[in-house]
């Protein structure tokens, strides 16, 4: 696989650094996750036993891994993780810069006695500024700060927030290539770097569209309610079967070629309404009209109109029917992950594939613990050393 031979260690919980691991773990890298005694929180959404395996969102996020606690407010047990961190070749933590530095475990503290590591921050705002250790949430960093909300949300709705993990995983591929990039470095010079995210930043890129024309002119279009959307057909419209669709048109020729469709080649001929419209009373009667025409349809009707037309569309898919869509499957986005008692589970898959390379998980999310032996064997410890970590609580 792409990363075989590859090491990882990675010391964090909920979705933005587990996520870049998983993802590493699926690419063949041998990934060891560190946790603490609680264990990452993320394993109390679902149950994992033997009477219900398989806890979704954990086994998402740290499937192919393999599992140690240590306890780091030790001496023994940040010992012991600086054992691990010597073989490794990435360190990826989202720990606050705070709490690392009160551990020295941050790069400054560790970045000469181990100049060969790539040193992944994940952060909320960054690692410099008087906010750093603030604690953030995709939900409250990404989505809102960033002012990916405020850009999304029309001014007449009540504000909504995003779905659990969404800015993770965007920020969770961000971290990635950070990885990969330093990696190519450390290629030429031998030498590892820090890399660091923060959500509000991977946030501004995301809706970069918007910001990078309030940077150059100080204002920008962004979601506004239905009836003032400036753009004809770019939008929302609904069928007879009181199916939701989106339009995203990309030329010039596509709103004639759906009025022609429609036996209305009329209104295409008429000077008022040739495109880009810009009078909104012309854009609002446009809209009224394939408003009308598209509730004449169901899904199904439309699926062909807009295939005859060639226009970029799509049906908004629940979860079920995007689980049965042939497309999405072609498409691989599903993966099967085996759990630790035998079964089989699908799962999203990881956003890239390599076609003809066969990659996907290697195995199941770890139980709490359950290789902290094996690992910290391997690092070096002796089976004593091993033991007398367990036996002071610095290792579980």
């Amino acid at each position: 696989m792409l990363l075989d031979g590859l090491k990882v260690v990675e010391f964090s919980t909920w979705v933005a650094a587990p996520g870049c691991a998983a993802i590493m773990a699926d690419w063949g890298a041998r990934v060891v996750k560190v946790e603490s005694a609680a264990g990452d929180a993320t394993r109390g959404f679902f149950p994992d036993d033997e009477e219900s395996p398989y806890n979704p969102i954990f086994s998402n996020e740290n499937r192919g891994k393999r599992g140690v606690v240590l306890d780091t407010g030790r001496p023994e047990g940040r010992a012991a993780l600086i054992a691990l961190l010597k073989g490794a070749d990435v360190f990826v933590t989202n720990l606050r810069p705070g709490a690392l530095k009160r551990a020295r475990l941050d790069y400054e503290a560790l970045k000469n006695e181990l100049p060969q590591l790539i040193y992944a921050n994940v952060t909320g705002y960054g690692l410099e500024g008087e906010e750093v250790d603030v604690p953030a949430f995709d939900l409250t960093g990404f989505w809102t700060r960033s002012s990916v909300a405020a850009c999304t949300i029309p001014p007449d709705q009540e504000p909504f927030t995003c779905r659990p993990g969404f800015g993770d995983h965007v920020t969770a591929l961000a971290t990635l290539s950070g990885v990969l990039a330093a990696l190519h470095e450390r290629g030429r010079t031998g030498r590892g770097r820090q890399v660091e995210t923060a959500l509000i930043r991977v946030g501004a890129y995301a809706i970069g569209w918007d910001l990078s024309t309030f940077l150059r002119y100080g204002q920008a279009t962004t979601a506004v309610p239905r009836n003032d959307r400036p753009g004809v057909l770019s939008g929302y419209f609904r069928t007879r079967d009181q199916r939701w669709f989106c339009v995203s048109s990309r030329s010039p020729r596509d709103q004639p070629a759906l009025l022609t469709e429609f036996g209305r080649a009329d209104l295409a001929a008429e000077p008022r309404y040739a495109p880009p419209v810009r009078d909104m009373d012309a854009v609002r009667e446009l809209r009224a009209v394939l408003d009308e025409e598209f509730a004449r349809y169901d899904l199904a009707e439309v699926r062909e109109i807009m295939r005859r037309a060639d226009v970029i569309w799509a049906p908004m898919a629940t979860l079920e029917e995007l689980t049965h869509d042939p497309q999405a499957h072609a498409a691989g986005c599903f993966v099967d992950v085996p759990d630790r008692f035998g079964g089989v589970h699908r799962a999203p898959a990881a956003p890239v594939r390599f076609p003809g390379l066969p990659t996907g998980p290697v195995g199941p999310a770890p139980a709490l613990g359950q290789h902290t032996r094996e690992v910290l064997t391997e690092a070096g410890l002796s089976e004593a050393e091993v033991q007398r970590l367990f036996e002071i609580g610095a290792a579980k």
